[in-house]
């Protein structure tokens, strides 16, 4: 059977939208994917003004930027549609919105982006709301890309994201992934403040000098002593992280070395306390941190001790896994079948996870 799905991710480093059509066959239990078409649209200023300050908003303020970046996410669709000439290619639309309160803890996450205004503007089968089922059960839904990585790369043992927030899997038996720690979206802020969109390569990191004490304090962050299932909040960055950060006295580029070797940091420390026999292998490493040469560099450092090593996908699956995913997710929806792994979000049972916005008649 053949599905062609198109995924839509909104990330918290606020880069852009990313878009992935994905053409799915399942054979038997096998998956296999190949990418058609992909793109990233950033976000134009207003508008990652409005996503940024979106949980500052009244009631009524929310609920209409809900409508408004639904109806937004169905013009960037219909954009991407026509500027890659795949009319009629589109099966299926699965959009991850982009998060704004995330409290599994009292069973709520949110999302922007309104299916029913996405469906009416592409006029197109749409699914949103992918993480809602799994927190009503009581799980963190997040992360859950882990489905997509089970089915579709199982020749692997470890994945690793590194994007706003870096999240960790281990294929295991059961299956472990969880939130690490913020990435990119503190380093991009670290790295607007010398007039850069980002640290390129981890080139001004590489410059700066660790400050051990700062070090130190952040990786003695309560957060980083739980035990998994456990995800963080876009907050946790923004309103933990950065006023640590800024508030200590470095320079920038002081700043930029000391938590890019915290984030290298982590990531060891999540493998070391998972509790999970560590088996030699690869790590696949994908979303945009995977080109912060620095990082990348230091983590092999790190990870060398347990003979894991990491290991760089093609450029097109490194900014387009989460997507990819979403797409597929999407795919896992319409034919009624589990979109989480229980094990990973600590809900009290596995589901299908998603409304369906139907964008036409049937």
């Amino acid at each position: 059977m053949i599905y062609r799905g198109l995924g839509l991710m909104s990330g918290s480093s606020l880069d852009g939208l990313d878009l992935a059509l994905v053409e799915f066959q399942a054979e038997g239990a096998q998956w296999h994917y190949r990418i058609e078409a992909a793109d990233c649209y950033p976000y134009s200023p207003e508008w990652r003004n409005k996503l940024l300050h979106a949980t500052g908003l009244t009631a009524k303020g929310y609920l209409q930027l809900h409508v408004d970046y639904g109806h937004y996410l169905g013009l960037q669709v219909n954009r991407f549609i026509q500027e890659k000439g795949v009319e009629y290619r589109v099966g299926l639309i699965s959009s991850h919105g982009h998060t704004t309160f995330h409290q599994p803890a009292t069973r709520l996450t949110a999302q922007l982006g309104d299916g029913a205004a996405l469906a009416a503007t592409t006029r197109l089968p749409v699914i949103t709301d992918l993480r809602a089922m799994d927190v009503a059960l009581g799980g963190q839904g997040a992360p859950i890309v882990p489905i997509g990585e089970r089915l579709l790369f199982p020749s692997y043992d470890y994945f690793l994201n590194i994007g706003g927030i870096a999240n960790l899997s281990l294929a295991s038996d059961p299956y472990l992934a969880f939130d690490v720690c913020p990435a990119n979206r503190v380093l991009n802020v670290l790295a607007e403040a010398l007039g850069h969109p980002m640290d390129k390569g981890g080139a001004i990191a590489k410059a700066g000098t660790i400050d051990q004490s700062l070090l130190d304090r952040l990786n003695s962050l309560e957060y980083y002593q739980q035990p998994a299932p456990k995800s963080l909040p876009n907050e946790f960055g923004t309103e933990v992280i950065l006023p640590m950060l800024l508030g200590s006295g470095p320079s920038t580029p002081d700043l930029l070395a000391t938590y890019t070797a915290h984030i290298a940091a982590q990531i060891h420390q999540a493998f070391i306390s998972s509790g999970r026999a560590l088996i030699p292998g690869q790590l696949m490493i994908t979303g945009g941190g995977a080109f912060n040469d620095h990082l990348i560099e230091q983590l092999a450092d790190r990870l060398q001790p347990l003979n894991i090593g990491p290991f760089i996908p093609d450029a097109q699956l490194v900014q387009y896994k989460e997507a990819l995913i979403m797409a597929f997710i999407g795919v896992l929806r319409w034919r009624q079948e589990n979109t989480v792994i229980e094990s990973v979000t600590g809900a009290t049972a596995p589901s299908i996870g998603g409304a369906l916005w139907m964008g036409q008649e049937a």
